[in-house]
């Protein structure tokens, strides 16, 4: 947990891949994630059938460069937290997928330890009977 979606504009499966390593390192480096607490969508949009719109909204000058990184995660990191954590997936997508800062567009929403199931049908994170079972 987080759950990361990542969408890019003509990005192939190895920019997709780097992608998705920049934005996993990012989240372990900044609000400590463990290694193995890995859950993405990675797509590309070829611009024909799919495609991504952009504009240039609060001074950001994005091109077809841009890619949305949605992030789910529970609630509980700081404002401190967050903006470390997009500065550093800005700076991690530039280095391995050569993705422009300024096309590096990230949201996050917040939910609470009832709103996950890992598997199974159980709300792990959730006071249960049946996680309370499992632990």
């Amino acid at each position: 947990m987080p759950f990361v979606r990542i969408d890019a504009l003509r990005a192939d499966a190895e920019q997709l891949d780097a992608l998705g390593r920049a934005v996993h390192d990012a989240l372990r480096e900044t609000i400590g994630i463990p290694p193995d607490d890995l859950f993405q969508v990675l797509t590309g949009h070829d611009g024909s059938n799919s495609t991504l719109r952009h504009g240039g909204y609060l001074g950001a000058d994005r091109d077809d460069g841009v890619v949305y990184i949605a992030i789910t995660m529970r609630s509980g990191r700081s404002p401190a937290q967050k903006q470390a954590m997009y500065r550093r997936i800005a700076e991690l997508a530039h280095a391995r997928a050569a993705v422009e800062p300024r096309n590096v567009f990230v949201t996050v929403t917040e939910n609470a330890s009832p709103d996950w199931s890992f598997g199974h049908g159980l709300a792990q994170y959730a006071d249960s009977p049946e996680a309370t079972a499992r632990s």
